[in-house]
């Protein structure tokens, strides 16, 4: 059990770092709040080595400037995220917003500068509220009600309105709204819904008319189609199919004829898609692509469609032709994860975010007319050499019923000899999927401890396939379950890893993971850790409490019904 001490000893010292008098002492006493049952003595000097781990910083695009070569970013001087100003790569970041709640969302408005709105919520209730931040003076305007739950909304092509959702009506349904963020006393009531699901996601080239999305369940949704001035709500895609359709992402095209969609219709993963309004007819543009595409943005002229597809977890960038349906070629970019896509008004800047294990997230930016990429932002990481760190190694194991599962190794640094001791972390959903990033604090355990992290994605993990996603729905719960198990077969196999030396551990969906290994498989782990995880279905489909990131949040806010909701 000294692996097992060891490990919560450091993660007690993570709680206590805030409390700067305790440096001073020889030895940290936990909390009163903390019960401490056969925990060693924790060093301070600990504290100083587990600091540098946790002092991390990462920055993520917001907006870019719809005049300028600049950006609005997201990151965090202090102890919450704020939009910082970046006038050129490897700039100074300039902060300008300055809350205790984390600020997100930042966007100018198209064809001007002078102002751009953000989000907030109040003590970490969740209940965004938006913005208007003046770049002449500083003042901050209130453009909603204060008191519900707004999503950030999305700008028309002339920069004058904004359609976003809220759920000040009902508290629950989330109605579309339409603003005018210049002047927000005309903010008015668009379009009543039923439902939590619905969210804007593209105007119109002439700005009559919006995309809008209705979200059912990871595999279910519908696009519509909503009158900009009536609120009118026209369907696009039918519903009462035979098989449940999932849509992702939506633009429309430059002529406004069609619209580029991400869609797992009559394919087992997510393709890119145009869709004529006229006739309504497919035609498919990455079949040839065995994986899903998770983002798109198109150029301000139309002529190139940035997308990021998800490749075994890590994400592969690709620009395609309109005129052509060709790809450009595209500079290597280190695997890991590619987000936030966004191109710049002059159609030669495409924006991005990349993390991968190796570094924290950062934003680049790709010049079509240089084939060039410029790094913006480089996040400081405690004064560690993060290029020393363990990168991600794809490892593959075959299930109790011969299915081959995937998942993430990082291996501790080599100076550390014999077997290693093992983590493994199960992510949360379950509908979700560990990918290859940057680990953080849990870099500590790596190269202080030499324990060895393997992140699995057991069946219902997203990335793999319609198939895949609904392995272990209902009554195949428990299968997710056997591929732990398997794991297990597969660590004893490896020469440098120990069997006997095994801790699960995993939060909200993982913490359940994390429980019911340890029911199944006591004999084979020395402990488990549970974050947040439901130990009793019954209780919890009874309470729907809001635990984590579980689906409970998602029932009570949207009245939908994914999968994670069907546990038995």
């Amino acid at each position: 059990m000294q692996f097992f001490f060891r490990f919560l000893a450091s993660l007690l010292a993570v709680v206590l770092l805030p409390s700067l008098m305790v440096l001073a002492q020889t030895t940290i006493a936990p909390g009163d709040n903390l019960v401490a049952e056969g925990i060693p003595p924790i060093p301070s000097a600990l504290v100083e080595t587990v600091n540098r781990y946790t002092q991390f910083r990462s920055a993520s695009l917001s907006s870019w400037h719809p005049t300028q070569r600049e950006m609005l970013i997201s990151t965090r001087f202090a102890d919450t995220p704020q939009v910082h100003l970046v006038k050129f790569p490897l700039g100074d970041r300039r902060q300008m917003t300055f809350f205790s709640e984390r600020v997100s969302g930042a966007t100018y408005p198209p064809g001007q500068g002078d102002y751009f709105v953000f989000s907030k919520d109040i003590g970490g209730n969740e209940f965004n509220q938006n913005y208007r931040y003046d770049l002449a003076t500083g003042d901050v305007t209130l453009l909603t009600d204060g008191k519900s739950k707004n999503s950030g909304g999305v700008w028309s092509n002339r920069g004058d309105r904004m359609i976003y959702t809220s759920t000040r009506r009902t508290g629950k349904d989330t109605d579309f709204y339409s603003t005018e963020p210049a002047n927000p006393k005309r903010d008015r009531l668009l379009s009543p819904v039923e439902g939590g699901g619905w969210g804007p996601m593209d105007w119109s080239p002439d700005d009559r008319q919006v995309l809008a999305m209705e979200y059912v369940s990871v595999n279910e949704s519908y696009l519509w189609l909503l009158d900009a001035q009536s609120g009118e709500k026209t369907l696009i895609t039918p519903k009462g199919g035979a098989e449940k359709v999932a849509y992702q992402g939506g633009v429309f095209s430059a002529d406004g004829k069609g619209l580029y969609v991400v869609s797992d219709r009559e394919s087992e993963f997510s393709r890119l898609a145009y869709i004529d309004l006229a006739t309504r007819q497919y035609t498919y543009l990455t079949s040839q692509i065995p994986w899903d595409v998770e983002e798109i943005d198109l150029s301000e002229d139309g002529r190139h469609l940035a997308f990021v597809t998800n490749e075994d977890g890590a994400s592969v960038l690709h620009i395609l032709e309109t005129a052509t349906g060709k790809e450009r070629t595209l500079p290597k970019l280190p695997v890991g994860l590619v987000f936030g896509i966004t191109w710049h008004r002059n159609n030669q800047d495409l924006g991005f975010t990349l993390v991968s294990a190796r570094s924290t997230a950062d934003i680049y930016s790709l010049n079509l007319g240089t084939n060039k990429v410029d790094r913006w932002t480089e996040s400081e990481t405690g004064g560690l050499n993060t290029t020393h760190f363990s990168d991600a190694e794809l490892v593959r194991w075959k299930s109790f019923d011969d299915r081959t599962i995937s998942g993430f190794l990082y291996r501790p640094p080599a100076k550390f000899q014999g077997k290693r001791p093992v983590i493994i972390d199960i992510h949360g959903g379950p509908e979700g999927q560990f990918r290859p990033v940057f680990l953080g604090r849990a870099n500590y355990y790596l190269n202080e401890l030499g324990v060895a992290m393997v992140f699995p994605n057991v069946r219902g993990s997203t990335g793999y396939g319609k198939t895949f996603l609904k392995l272990d729905n209902g009554f195949l719960r428990e299968d997710s379950v056997k591929d732990i198990g398997a794991l297990l077969d597969w660590i004893a196999t490896q020469p440098d890893l120990d069997k006997d030396r095994v801790l699960v551990t995993g939060g909200s969906y993982g913490g359940y993971m994390s429980l019911a290994v340890a029911t199944n498989y006591s004999d084979r782990i020395r402990a488990a850790i549970n974050i947040v995880g439901i130990s009793n279905f019954v209780t919890f489909l009874e309470k729907q409490r809001a635990i984590g990131e579980t689906c409970a949040v998602w029932n009570m806010a949207t009245n939908a019904t994914p999968k994670c909701a069907n546990f038995c």
